[in-house]
């Protein structure tokens, strides 16, 4: 009964529900009937609030989404900037060499120069080099663009002079490719014959930034015995750049030059006077920059107010370092790694020595002339210990000298001559400052003495600070085996310098000062005058109130 009941009640709703279907669909076709009107206009109602309210929700998410979605843009454009940065695979075609070494020949012949240059093409960018396959130099199609090459990165950034006259443009009369195991460069007449010759087989797999380009240029001449000038400016190759330029004189000798950069104007075979302006300046310059050196000088000086004193001292230090410094330059200065470092550090003692003994003497000066020590003692001893120290540093000079030696050409001495004058006349400057500074400090900011010894400790830390430095270094490097040529050299260059100091000490014990009945040496502390004299081989003081005349 339950189930027959059941059974009726689910055909009585499926009945209506079909009935409900049929008559919506009969109602949207007619649309007549105002019941069916209605009830279209409350489900479209229904469905239009439904979709405003469906809007209104969406209305409210996209800009979270979109803003999500651009930071996710931005992220992933991030993460692919960063791997192409990170990437071990360079653009080779812009990419700019860290070192560059360029090689060339000059030779003046008749009424041609000719130079032989070398480069590597890696080097030459912007220049649009045949390739084929991977990436490997096409031979045969590749010469338009290596003429190319030679000209925009080499012929217009290397001016060559004949009298101080700049040349025309040069002419290409060979140009070639070269692997980079190529050791034709070793002379003029390899590098001739190789530029000139034979060239690489066209299947030859090269890759273009791994080839080396070889040219042969040649300039109008009106002789080949003019003095000519360079004035290389390849700097742009790469982002240090060393140019190795030999040249070849007519009667076959050759001068070597290693520039870097852009040197300026290079005479190839100076005149004697060209030479000796250039070192002077060279010299000047040296004095100026070297921070040891003027630390040097100034320790030297401090105790010391009267000219004729101070000339003694200074000259004295001047002869010394030119005496290494010739024997430097013409080869008798050790060549190992160690010896560098040890100047540096001997140097730094010097300063250190000079700053005590400062410190020694103006604390001690009054009480050591009341006990009998000498008034005359600095000027005595002080050239001397200027002419020793003298010596080493000589040696720290000739380090900054040798690499530009090659500007001399064939007048060495002259401009090692001009070189010495340009460092005294650069320490006279420094003296022409420093003395009249340290008279007007000790008058009327601070006494002598305090003065004196406040600037030598200040003096003494720093160079203490150097001396260690410079210590640890010559520790890294061993100390070589005794060579039994190297010391006979420097017995013959110990014997000069004894001789030196000899005759050197003869005239300065007949200029100063020192027997009885000789006028006397003043000394001033700052606010006495202390005046000693030696009688019958004893010393004898008295003070004076008042600064020195």
């Amino acid at each position: 009964m339950r189930r027959i009941f059941r059974l009726k009640a689910e055909a009585t709703s499926s009945s209506k529900s079909h009935e409900f279907v049929e008559e919506r669909e009969s109602l949207k076709s007619a649309g007549s009937l105002k019941s069916a009107g209605s009830l279209k206009s409350t489900s479209s109602l229904k469905s239009t609030s439904s979709l405003k309210s469906r809007m209104s929700r969406d209305s409210r998410r996209p800009t979270h989404r979109f803003v999500a979605s651009a930071f996710r843009r931005k992220v992933i454009a991030a993460t692919a900037a960063a791997l192409t940065l990170a990437s071990p695979f360079p653009a080779a075609a812009h990419d700019i060499p860290a070192d560059v070494v360029v090689q060339a020949f000059v030779k003046p012949e008749g009424h041609h120069l000719r130079m032989i240059v070398r480069a590597p093409l890696a080097a030459m960018r912007d220049v649009e080099f045949p390739l084929r396959g991977p990436g490997y130099l096409d031979l045969p199609r590749a010469d338009a663009a290596l003429r190319d090459a030679a000209l925009m990165w080499i012929a217009n950034d290397l001016a060559v002079y004949e009298e101080d006259a700049r040349l025309a443009a040069p002419a290409v009369a060979s140009v070639r490719v070269s692997l980079p195991s190529d050791r034709s460069f070793e002379s003029y007449g390899e590098a001739f014959a190789h530029v000139t010759g034979a060239r690489l087989p066209d299947a030859t797999s090269l890759y273009w930034n791994q080839g080396m380009l070889d040219v042969l240029f040649e300039y109008p001449i009106r002789s080949d015995r003019s003095r000519f000038s360079i004035e290389p400016s390849l700097a742009r190759l790469g982002l240090r750049v060393v140019a190795v330029v030999r040249v070849v004189a007519p009667d076959g000798a050759v001068r070597a030059f290693e520039l870097d950069g852009n040197p300026g104007l290079v005479r190839l075979d100076p005149r004697w006077h060209q030479a000796a302006l250039r070192f002077v300046a060279l010299g000047f310059r040296h004095i100026l920059d070297g921070t040891d050196h003027l630390l040097f000088l100034f320790c030297l000086v401090i105790p010391f107010r009267r000219l004729r004193p101070l000339v003694l001292v200074v000259t004295a230090f001047t002869v010394a370092h030119s005496i290494t410094l010739a024997a430097s330059a013409y080869g008798f200065a050790p060549g190992g790694l160690w010896f560098p470092p040890l100047v540096e550090t001997l140097i730094a003692a010097s300063i250190v020595y000079m700053a005590l003994e400062n410190i020694v003497w103006f604390a001690e000066s009054p009480v050591g002339v009341a006990r009998g020590f000498s008034a005359a003692m600095p000027i005595r001893r002080r050239w001397l210990v200027a002419f020793a120290f003298g010596l080493v540093h000589g040696f720290g000079f000739s380090f900054g000298l040798r690499q530009t030696l090659q500007f001399a050409g064939s007048h060495l001495v002259t401009s090692l001559l001009a070189f010495n004058v340009g460092v005294e006349l650069g320490q006279v400057l420094v003296l022409l400052a420093l003395v009249p500074a340290l008279s007007i400090a000790f008058r009327f900011v601070v006494t002598e003495r305090i003065g004196a010894i406040l600037l030598s400790a200040l003096v003494g830390h720093t160079a203490w600070h150097w001396m260690i430095d410079r210590g640890d270094r010559l520790r890294q490097f061993g100390w070589p085996a005794v060579n039994l040529v190297l010391a006979l050299r420097w017995l013959t260059a110990a014997v000069a310098v004894a001789i030196v100091v000899w005759l050197v000490r003869r005239t300065v014990a007949a200029t100063i000062p020192a027997k009885r009945g000789q006028p006397p040496i003043p000394v001033n502390d700052g606010s006495h005058r202390i005046i000693a004299a030696q009688e019958d081989g004893r010393s004898s003081c008295r003070e004076q109130s008042g600064a020195l005349p």
